[in-house]
């Protein structure tokens, strides 16, 4: 029998197993760091966030459009659970569920830890040259650097309070 010139190709397939409600990533996203956006729309996040070479995220728009969420995909899919464990009534859950599905984009880490924003959600948000990149236990956020002087600037005051709350 002689060969017939077909190439066989490894396909790789990821498959997503939804985590139990209340459970997310084992990492927790922590700390500050600046960042400037390529010319192809590509920032860097830290690499101790990254717990494969290729990492996928979902990337939200904050619903007043002042930053991007990043969530890993056990914390996106448990947000529909975090909806029905608020009492959220099904005539209010299904709107936000369209718009929050609707309107979240998957980004993908490359092997050198950037991720391709997408080009829609940097023009509701803002983002553009400098940018902070802020942990956010479960997720992680991506601000405008003027955007996050300001709300940094307003949230001082309240962390102030709760830190003292808390015995901090």
């Amino acid at each position: 029998m002689g060969k017939s010139g077909t190439l066989w190709i490894k396909v790789v397939e990821k498959s997503y197993t939804p985590m139990p409600p209340g459970t997310t990533s084992n990492t927790i996203y922590s700390g500050t760091f600046e960042r400037s956006i390529d010319a192809k729309n590509r920032v860097t996040i830290p690499s101790r966030w990254l717990a494969e070479e290729e990492e996928e995220f979902y990337s939200v728009v904050n619903p007043r459009d002042h930053f991007l969420i990043l969530m890993p995909p056990g914390e996106f899919a448990n947000v529909e659970n975090s909806l029905i464990e608020q009492g959220i009534p099904a005539a209010e859950r299904r709107p936000f569920i369209r718009q929050f599905y609707g309107n979240s984009q998957i980004v993908t880490a490359d092997k050198q830890g950037r991720i391709l924003l997408p080009v829609d959600h940097c023009s509701r948000t803002g983002l553009k040259d400098n940018v902070v990149i802020i942990g956010s236990k479960s997720r992680f956020e991506i601000w405008s650097a003027e955007r996050w002087a300001a709300a940094k600037s307003e949230e001082t005051t309240t962390y102030q309070k709760v830190a003292d709350l808390i015995g901090l």
